[in-house]
């Protein structure tokens, strides 16, 4: 189900030093879609490890500080794993517009995680509007999202 109006209209967003370059390419594709950034780092294409910046986004999606957060690495499978360590949080590896609205529509995902390496600009933007701009469709998937939380650790 898409929406004209972003779910989210304040994101963190956090990225190492191989999402970098993706990460700045994001942050001015929200802004063109009058949604605000928090900036969690990285700074420069300096080498970091990357649980490190996954983990101040899904920190704050987790506390309940924001609704979602984005995530970017090379892969986009690092912060992915490292957001997915958190209970609340519903991290979701897109490469594709399709897999995007699918993690929104089917999983609730919270969290969207970018392999900055592999995407053009054009790319990132489709995905992360896409993303944003997609609802929960509820019904059947919600109770495999309750599941989910089940298996959580508290």
């Amino acid at each position: 189900m898409k929406n004209d109006t972003p779910v989210n209209k304040i994101i963190p967003i956090a990225s190492d030093h191989a999402g970098f370059e993706a990460k700045e390419l994001v942050k001015k594709i929200l802004k063109e879609l009058d949604v605000t950034t928090i900036d969690y780092g990285t700074s420069s294409a300096d080498s970091v490890d990357y649980p490190d910046f996954a983990a101040l986004v899904a920190q704050a999606v987790n506390n309940g500080d924001h609704e979602a957060g984005i995530l970017i690495c090379g892969s986009g499978q690092g912060m992915c794993m490292t957001a997915n360590k958190y209970p609340k949080v519903r991290a979701a590896l897109a490469w594709s517009d399709e897999i995007a609205r699918l993690s929104r529509m089917h999983n609730k995902a919270n969290v969207l995680c970018l392999p900055g390496r592999f995407l053009s600009e054009e790319e990132l933007r489709t995905i992360v509007s896409s993303w944003l701009h997609t609802e929960f469709e509820g019904g059947r998937h919600q109770q495999r999202i309750d599941k989910i939380k089940a298996n959580k650790r508290k």
